[in-house]
């Protein structure tokens, strides 16, 4: 569906530099701090800015061959876009019936029902959950096979986020080749939806790794300065000085829990992992 390879973008003070993959039937998730690349990346695979090295492909086509009709097959929504806030919802159906041959009007008034969009206030009347949603759902509302979603649940309660999240697993039991591209950086959103997750940090991917690899295979490790002058180091990623001694990453949580029974073996969340990442050094 999305194949990056080597895609580079310049400014002032930062560069991306960054390569990835999103195969049909899965769900992908672009994690890190803001500031660090995501949307970039987004506007890049999409043709939207200029880039200065690398190669980005959708359904195999560089992005600058991508016709209309294929235009068609890929549902959008990003960080700082969205429909003028004097529309209303029902003038937004308008205009999705114009854009797009096989958008089904009863089904997304259906939606917009259920998930509590009025259809006939002006989008500066809603609140950011409604925002949000309706950008989704405008996404997802004319059969695409491939979303990219650019930090979709970013501002909004714990339920508007869950809200969105569900509406995204319904799309993609719809057809099993359906793709998603999503960012955040809330990464516990992403740990119960995507397949796989890809860690950027500094216009850089720093870790690319199945999402039930990273729960249930990686650690973290707390030992003493003594402790981990004896200690295997083979199967250390990255490693943090603390007040105590080390603590460090793992994706070999089991080796250390049976040899190293001494040892503090933490299984962490996604976002601890993030932050051994982030700012701990590699081994």
């Amino acid at each position: 569906m999305i194949k990056a390879e080597g895609l580079r973008k310049v400014y002032d003070g930062f560069e991306l530099n960054c390569s990835f993959e999103v195969m049909p039937g899965t769900i992908v998730g672009l994690i890190g701090p803001n500031g660090m690349g995501k949307s970039t990346t987004f506007k890049a695979i999409l043709g939207l800015i200029s880039t200065d090295g690398g190669k980005a492909t959708l359904f195999g086509k560089d992005v600058a061959q991508l016709t209309a009709e294929d235009r068609q097959q890929i549902g959008v929504s990003l960080a700082e876009a969205g429909f003028s806030s004097y529309l209303t919802v029902k003038g937004i159906i308008s205009i999705l019936r114009q854009m797009y041959p096989v958008f089904d009007a009863a089904e997304f008034k259906k939606l917009c029902e259920r998930f509590r969009i009025p259809l006939n206030k002006q989008v500066k009347e809603f609140s950011t959950g409604m925002k949000a949603k309706l950008k989704v759902l405008v996404a997802i509302s004319h059969g695409a096979k491939l979303l990219i979603l650019d930090e979709p649940t970013a501002g909004l309660d714990v339920g508007a986020r869950e809200e969105i999240l569900d509406m995204l697993r319904a799309y993609m039991e719809e057809d099993e080749e359906r793709s998603i591209l999503i960012s955040s950086h809330i990464s516990s959103d992403l740990e119960g939806l995507c397949d796989e997750l890809y860690l950027i940090n500094e216009g850089k991917i720093v870790l690319h790794e199945e999402t039930d690899v990273l729960l249930n295979e990686y650690a973290i490790l707390k030992v003493k300065d003594s402790q981990y002058a004896s200690l295997d180091k083979s199967y250390l990623l990255y490693r943090r000085k603390e007040n105590y001694g080390y603590s460090c990453l793992t994706k070999e949580r089991s080796f250390y829990q049976e040899n190293y029974p001494d040892i503090v073996v933490e299984k962490g969340t996604i976002d601890d992992l993030i932050l051994m990442v982030m700012k701990g050094e590699k081994v």
